[in-house]
């Protein structure tokens, strides 16, 4: 059976950490052999729904969404969920689009939207899946504890790359059936198979680079830092 390559969190100028255009996302999607990606800017769905014009074979509309107890990373998106709402009512939103909903990094140590195991257990019951594996963890042993927390409570997991510049696009991604939508992806993902690598550390420094150029007032986004894409 046919496989498609699959990433599962990606950003893009959309996102206040990310300078990397839509035009230069899709091109290096295409060089990877990538198959989908599903765009997951920060609490907006306007950079994936831009690109999904462009590339419509290429992009799952999505979105990160941060709430008042962590992130929520949701795919088959139709239109944005706001930040800082409760996890309940974020869902809620997200059920009434028909998404799939997974749980970002949820035990990474050094995330401003991990989350604390009691606000987890509190929605567990209510999402499809946690991430299991986040390119971007620092720590191996967080991602474990997410693997971990997904097999004893009989969660689907999802992985991704968390890219934030072209280089990271790919590091982690799933082999999955082809799918068509949130219940036929739901499904394919029973028999996923998963290609993972951590990134290095310093992928972090292009996001806050990212931050700075944003705070001080650029309004015209500049090429993302040059890096390799290899």
């Amino acid at each position: 059976m046919t496989k498609w390559r699959i990433e599962l969190h990606s950003h893009t100028l959309y996102s206040q950490d990310c300078l990397t255009s839509l035009k230069r996302f899709v091109e290096t999607c295409q060089k990877r052999g990538l198959n989908k990606v599903a765009v997951t800017d920060h609490n907006t769905a306007e950079g994936a729904l831009a690109m999904a014009k462009l590339a419509p074979e290429l992009v799952i509309v999505g979105e990160e969404i941060m709430t008042t107890q962590g992130e929520l990373l949701a795919f088959f998106v139709k239109e944005t969920i706001p930040a800082r709402l409760s996890p309940q009512e974020a869902i809620k939103r997200l059920r009434d689009q028909g998404a799939f909903i997974s749980v970002s990094h949820p035990y990474d140590r050094l995330r401003k939207g991990a989350w604390a195991e009691a606000d987890l257990l509190a929605i567990i019951d209510q999402v499809d899946a946690i991430e299991t594996f986040n390119a971007r963890c620092i720590y191996g042993e967080d991602n474990h504890k997410a693997q971990q927390f997904a097999a004893q409570r009989g969660k689907l997991g999802t992985v991704g790359s968390d890219a934030h510049i072209p280089f990271e696009l790919g590091r982690a991604i799933l082999n999955i059936a082809p799918f068509e939508d949130a219940v036929s992806f739901g499904q394919a993902l029973l028999q996923a198979i998963p290609e993972t690598r951590l990134s290095p550390t310093w992928v972090h420094v292009f996001s806050k680079y990212a931050k700075t150029l944003r705070k001080r007032g650029w309004s015209k986004m500049p090429t993302t830092p040059n890096t390799s894409t290899t």
